[in-house]
């Protein structure tokens, strides 16, 4: 068998086909080196018995421990039985309990005085602590001398916990392990040998041994140190290679041309812009300078002006003679874009029109819902070149859509589009067009290295001139019900003083269920960490309890995903104007929604949200010189994790703090699985917010390399691995981010 194939062997052939289809369904395991990448979460000290004073409730736990004692129980007048077992180990007791049929086979194994592993969820019955039904595996010894002698062989060994599913145990994984352990000498070497020797690594046949069957602590840290510098190696290749590509694809230099249109614009800017801004315009400019296809993330705080660095990009394309296309992620983002573009550039968004700016060019929108006669005319301006600058959804990547010259692409809110959407985009060029991508939730500099490596980063962390400050607090209104009633009256104040209010909710309501989308399940999962049954509440319900009781005689609206785009941009534009005291909607405001009279948001059931999308929500608020003021009304315990994110998330406006704690709190797996769009991640040992410093080191590594030898023709180790993590789909992945 040669050496990458005993990796890719089925698990069927080895394990039998029961205990295969397991791993596959549950713990998404197919071949032999996905086994033995499914590395232990933990290890236990063998024989070290794990403190049963100590066990945490409502957890799947395994325990080594001693049977103290084992009786039968009769109930129901002697119809039921009930096997119950008392454990000890030094520490505590823990009571088992078995029922039924079930009661058997442990009545005859688990004799006083012999020792197991246990493993079940820890609950409480009359006070005390139990494992009912647990499953469990003799520590196999028969007279008292060769059970010491065991207990002793045990003691300096440590027993690995693996991830496991309530189908398949702990140890059965390990049994599984050792079946396939045999093939770890077949593991493919990545890594460059003058890097494992320069850096002192294991090897990796050794490194993944010591993972599964290590003999001590110092083992573990051995085979972690190599098994996490793979990781982030790997990673960091595939993407500096990526970036090398793109650095050898043509482009049109883009430069800007003096008395042009941007000179126009910036001389009619009723501000100046920040330095912040500067600076990032200054690195988008140089970029597009170039003769191969700009590749930049734009990252800023939430109002921090990327808008207006985009749109100078886009004019700067429009004066060297190109096009330059806007991608947004909903219809009312893209309208909204349309319409502060528009106003911010006047009479020079007039182009060829009776009143507009010489200089001017024309700027079209775009989107799925348009009327015939204006969605032809916006194609045939596009073709001709009379418009500079187009703003659209999807619908700009149809097959009818074809450009005059396209020689930009900004991606607002990167996430939300598929790569496949952003290629074909990218094809409409006569040669790649450039393309920055702008994101309004700040990313930990390590997760801007691994999930988006393959784009260069602009930071904006400065807010503009006359944003104003955004108080945050959180109303429990299950314990203290007059904080809501306030909350209410404050939204009222704030009408009265002449401003407005935003009130979000979860729902749309009117059975919408699929309305709350793919978040759901996560939303659900968080509002039951507090028992909460409840379905969240709704846009549909609150409005109308709003208009009846607490806010009566305000002009009260709705918006949300269901309404036809017309009747969307109507409400928009009248909450714009300040005909509108409070709109009441769901996240469709999150993103790029920009009305400074707006002070006052009122989050419903807010603890269904995650906190960048709080975070993004609250960014809604405090856009003008009035001070803003964001409420975050929860049900949710004051001892529970979702009422801990809201705490966070009132503590702060700093964007970047924020989207650590998140990450922290759904750990990476979330995110890099939600960028790779449903490829498992190939990350199972490094964790990408604690471990910046392999992350940092090993792209260093990987840059040089790639720079020596962009086809790593020198190094087919790397490559053979490089092609068994990069299958097609997360190559697509990696291809844009």
């Amino acid at each position: 068998m040669d050496r990458v194939s005993s990796f890719d062997e089925p698990l069927k052939k080895l394990l039998g086909g029961a205990t295969a289809k397991v791993m596959a369904e549950h713990l998404d395991l197919h071949t032999v080196g996905d086994l033995l990448h499914h590395y232990p979460r933990r290890y236990e000290e063998r024989g070290k018995l794990t403190a049963l004073a100590d066990l945490p409730l409502d957890e799947h736990v395994t325990v080594v421990a001693q049977v103290a004692d084992a009786r039968i129980l009769t109930f129901n007048n002697g119809r039921g039985k009930r096997l119950e077992v008392t454990l000890t180990d030094g520490s505590g007791r823990l009571q088992l309990v078995f029922f039924g049929h079930g009661v058997h086979k442990p009545h005859k194994e688990l004799l006083p005085g012999r020792q197991a592993m246990f493993a079940g969820k820890v609950s409480v019955f009359n006070r005390r602590m139990q494992l009912a039904h647990p499953t469990y595996q003799l520590l196999d010894v028969s007279d008292a001398d060769e059970a010491t002698e065991a207990v002793d062989a045990f003691a300096g060994r440590l027993l690995p916990i693996y991830p496991a599913c309530k189908q398949l145990d702990s140890w059965r994984i390990a049994k599984a392990v050792d079946a396939v352990l045999p093939s770890a000498q077949d593991a493919v070497d990545p890594l460059p040998a003058s890097l494992r020797e320069g850096r002192g690594f294991t090897p990796l046949p050794e490194a993944l041994l010591k993972v599964h069957r290590p003999q001590t602590k110092a083992d573990i840290e051995d085979a972690k140190a190599r098994l996490k510098w793979d990781e982030a190696f790997v990673l960091q290749v595939a993407l500096a290679r990526r970036r090398y590509a793109d650095t050898q694809l043509p482009a049109v230099a883009r430069r800007p041309v003096a008395d042009g249109l941007l000179d126009a614009f910036d001389a009619k800017l009723p501000f100046t812009l920040t330095e912040g801004q500067e600076k990032v315009s200054k690195e988008i400019f140089d970029d597009l300078a170039t003769e191969h296809p700009m590749h930049r993330l734009l990252q800023g705080e939430v109002g921090s002006g990327k808008t207006m660095v985009a749109l100078r990009a886009m004019l700067t394309v429009v004066d060297a003679g190109g096009q330059a296309a806007m991608l947004a992620p909903t219809e009312v983002l893209a309208q909204q874009h349309h319409r502060s573009i528009t106003e911010m550039m006047g009479e020079l968004a007039e182009g060829g029109m009776l009143g507009g700016s010489e200089q001017g060019t024309k700027v079209v929108l775009l989107t799925g819902s348009m009327g015939t006669a204006a969605r032809r005319q916006a194609l045939l301006d596009l073709v001709t070149g009379e418009a500079g600058i187009v703003i659209g959804t999807h619908a700009l990547i149809e097959d009818k859509v074809q450009f005059h010259d396209l020689g930009l692409v900004v991606v607002d809110e990167q996430h939300r589009f598929g790569v496949e959407q952003r290629d074909a985009l990218r094809s409409k060029g006569k040669q790649p067009p450039h393309l920055l991508v702008m994101t309004a939730t700040p990313i930990p500099r390590t997760v801007a290295m691994t999930v988006f490596g393959d784009l260069e980063t602009s930071v904006l962390d400065q807010l503009p001139a006359g944003r104003s400050p955004i108080a945050s607090h959180v109303v429990p209104a299950k314990d203290k019900p007059h904080f809501l009633a306030r909350a209410w009256e404050r939204v009222r104040e704030e009408v009265e003083n002449g401003h407005q209010a935003y009130v979000v909710c979860p729902r749309i309501g009117d059975d919408a269920e699929e309305a709350e989308g793919k978040k759901g399940k996560a939303k659900k999962k968080t509002a039951e960490e507090d028992g909460d049954k409840r379905p969240p509440l709704a846009v549909l319900e609150i409005a109308d309890e709003l208009r009846r009781g607490t806010l009566a005689g305000l002009t009260v609206e709705v918006l949300h995903g269901r309404m036809h785009p017309d009747e969307k941009d109507d409400v928009m534009r009248r909450f714009a104007a300040g005909d509108v005291d409070v709109l009441v909607a769901t996240t469709v405001i999150e993103v790029g929604v920009n009305v400074p009279n707006a002070t006052a948001m009122v989050i419903m059931d807010a603890d269904r949200f995650g906190v960048s999308q709080l975070h993004q929500l609250r960014g809604r608020v405090g856009r003008g010189s009035a001070p803003g003021l964001c409420l975050l009304v929860s049900e949710a315990h004051e001892a529970s994790p979702a009422r801990a994110r809201l705490s966070a998330v009132a503590a702060t406006l700093d964007g970047f703090e924020l989207s650590r704690i998140d990450l922290e709190q759904r750990r990476e797996g979330d995110v890099l699985g939600q960028a790779q769009s449903g490829v498992r991640s190939s990350l199972r040992m490094l964790t990408v917010i604690d471990d910046e410093e392999v992350i940092a080191a090993a792209r260093e590594e990987a840059v040089a390399i790639v720079a020596a030898d962009p086809e790593l023709e020198h190094l087919p180790e790397l490559r053979t691995v490089l092609a068994a993590l990069l299958d097609k789909e997360r190559e697509e992945y990696l291809d844009k981010g």
